[in-house]
């Protein structure tokens, strides 16, 4: 009985280490942000968050685009922008759909993105976005084109009565998270194959841009329960085999 639960532990353990969910993020200074990558309904859903507790006060430290690789290039169109949970429009009318003020492209070729990136999501031109590659919905500030820090997103520390007037006469911004719904994934999909992150800041592809990394001051990686399991299995076999040593070493 006991083996056969201890069996069924591992199993369990071993299918929650390959959760669907991925999350990159980096802090360096009074910038910070994370971009969490899940599969929901067989579609890749990418929340991007502005995590600085930080007042952001010029449009260098407005979170603007996200760009990354996938491994195989499979084919994805942009079916949506929302608001993350908690988040808000400040300096606009409030609203949750944000398609019309952000860009998704893929195949966009090496050398245009800092890294080589095939794939970017941006709410501003950058040279790389245009109309073409708006996700689609309500047309909330400016032109039907990415451009300019409108609708990027602000820290989740931001005080929206501070700032100089590229916030405060932005169009309107995002603060906290916006959630990128892509669809259709192949039926063979791994959130492993996600790599090449990078976080782009202001309106210029000069700008500060950050690669991923762990945050001073994280706490140290708690193991998948897969490992405490298989640490118990490594102690078992341990206290059976010193059992049976002993055994033997009796007149």
């Amino acid at each position: 009985m006991f083996s056969r639960l201890l069996i069924a532990l591992v199993v369990l353990g071993l299918t929650g280490a390959s959760a669907q969910a991925e999350s990159f993020m980096f802090s360096e200074g009074t910038r910070a942000a994370q971009a969490d990558f899940g599969v929901v309904g067989g579609k890749l859903q990418v929340t991007l968050t502005n995590t600085s507790t930080f007042d952001t006060l010029v449009p260098v430290d407005v979170l603007t685009a996200l760009y990354f690789d996938i491994l195989g290039n499979p084919s994805l169109s942009a079916d949506s922008a929302l608001l993350g949970a908690g988040s808000s429009i400040i300096y606009d009318t409030a609203t949750s759909d944000v398609g019309g003020e952000w860009a998704y492209r893929q195949g966009i070729g090496s050398g245009a993105l800092p890294d080589g990136q095939a794939y970017g999501i941006s709410s501003t031109g950058l040279g790389v976005f245009g109309p073409p590659n708006i996700i689609g919905g309500p047309n909330l500030a400016g032109p039907v084109s990415p451009g300019g820090p409108q609708y990027g997103i602000v820290s989740a520390g931001d005080n929206p009565a501070t700032g100089n007037g590229g916030i405060t006469g932005s169009g309107g911004l995002i603060k906290n998270s916006v959630i990128f719904t892509l669809s259709s994934l192949p039926p063979v999909f791994s959130l492993d194959s996600i790599s090449n992150i990078r976080f782009q800041y202001g309106t210029n592809l000069s700008e500060p841009s950050f690669l991923p990394g762990i945050p001073p001051g994280a706490p140290p990686a708690v193991p998948e329960p897969s490992s405490f399991v298989l640490f118990g299995i490594g102690a078992i076999g341990l206290g059976a085999f010193v059992r049976r040593r002993r055994r033997k070493m009796k007149p």
